[in-house]
């Protein structure tokens, strides 16, 4: 079974389901999928439907909790406000192009975020331009922190992921979430320190937390932020 997804109807209504089997997990798993406003059951290699299905109605009144908790979905639209750094900003659709006929593009001035061009493509405008902000940002962080600590990435790259604002392999391959663009810069920086400290330190013992420390000054207002706020971002788009 390979991340199949259907709509079920549990005792909180109609559900978006995802099955999802991994050879690696050990027991039958819930989780709420934040971006996709549905729930993730994972199954481990041996396990069948019948035991997801099991979890899933013991947890069902959980479930209905959490997804009716969920922030509101924001889609990429015409008069929709979206976070840049922290701060919303109001799409606006200019489908002529902007005052000297530039078609396709994509700026921002005075708390607006202008998209030109035909309104079937704005939802990957906007996208495509968040990712380049955030690419543009996040590398030029992370660099610098490595650059301090003496070490180099071995590739830095932006992704949509659903569990992880940030991640580092053994080999030195940093990765990060396109939505902390969204966030306030002290987060993104907090992140940023947070995984070039796991090219020194792969675990989170004291040394690793020590070293977060001397790269930001915003370890503590990053983690607060991210544990009270960042679910927002992962409804949006």
């Amino acid at each position: 079974m390979d991340a199949v997804e259907e709509i079920l109807t549990l005792p909180g209504g109609p559900t978006r389901v995802r099955w999802r089997r991994h050879a690696a997990a050990r027991r039958v798993s819930l989780r709420i999928d934040l971006r996709g406003g549905g729930v993730v059951v994972t199954l481990p290699a041996r396990a069948g439907r019948r035991a997801g299905m099991a979890l899933l109605m013991t947890h069902a009144d959980w479930v209905a909790a959490r997804l009716a908790a969920l922030p509101t979905a924001i889609p990429f639209a015409d008069g929709v406000e979206i976070p840049i750094d922290g701060v919303r900003h109001r799409i606006r659709h200019l489908p002529k192009g902007d005052p000297e006929g530039a078609r396709g593009s994509v700026w921002r001035a005075g708390g607006v975020l202008h998209v030109t061009g035909g309104s079937a493509f704005l939802p990957r405008r906007v996208g495509d331009f968040l990712r380049a902000e955030a690419r543009r940002r996040l590398v030029a962080l992370a660099q610098a922190k490595a650059a301090s600590l003496g070490v180099r990435p071995a590739r830095i790259s932006i992704k949509d992921t659903r569990t992880r604002w940030g991640s580092c392999t053994r080999a030195g391959v940093l990765s990060f979430s396109w939505r902390l663009v969204m966030a306030p810069p002290f987060v993104q920086d907090y992140v940023a320190a947070h995984e070039v400290a796991h090219m020194r330190h792969m675990d989170h013992g004291p040394r690793f937390w020590a070293l977060v420390e001397t790269l930001t000054p915003w370890r503590a207002e990053g983690m607060r932020w991210l544990r009270d706020e960042a679910a927002q971002l992962l409804r949006i788009g």
